[in-house]
C-alpha cells in the first residue's frame, strides 16, 4: 500500500493490533508486556508491532536492553479526520431513521 491512510486502516483491521494500541494508550510497554494477554508467541507479537510501526502508529525506543513501545497517535488523527467527512451522511441517515420510527409510533397509537 502506497498511501499512509491505507496503511493505517490495514493496521487497524486486526483486533490484536487494536488491542495493542489500546494498551499503549495507557503508556509505554515492552514486547513482553504487550504479549502477556495474547495466546501467541513473542515473534507473532513482534510481527504485529512491525505492522503498527510501519503504519506510524507506534515507535520503539532503545534504552540498553529495554526497548519500550510507545503510541504515536498522529496517524489516528488523520484517519479520524478522513472518517469525519462522512459524519454528515451518518447523522442524516440516523435523522431519517428517527423520523421514520416516530412516524411508525404515531401510526400505531392512532389505531
Amino acid at each position: 500500500m502506497s498511501d499512509s491512510l491505507s496503511t493505517v486502516f490495514a493496521a487497524l483491521a486486526d483486533p490484536t493490533r487494536r488491542a495493542i494500541l489500546a494498551r499503549l494508550a495507557g503508556g509505554e510497554a515492552t514486547v513482553n508486556d504487550l504479549a502477556a494477554p495474547f495466546a501467541m508467541s513473542l515473534p507473532a507479537v513482534s510481527k504485529h508491532l512491525k505492522v503498527l510501526e510501519r503504519a506510524g502508529l507506534i515507535t520503539r525506543g532503545r534504552d540498553a536492553q529495554y526497548r519500550p513501545c510507545r503510541l504515536h497517535a498522529d496517524p489516528l488523527a488523520d484517519a479520524a479526520r478522513w472518517l469525519d467527512r462522512y459524519r454528515v451522511f451518518w447523522e442524516a441517515s440516523f435523522d431519517r431513521l428517527d423520523e421514520h420510527l416516530s412516524d411508525l409510533r404515531k401510526g400505531k397509537t392512532d389505531d
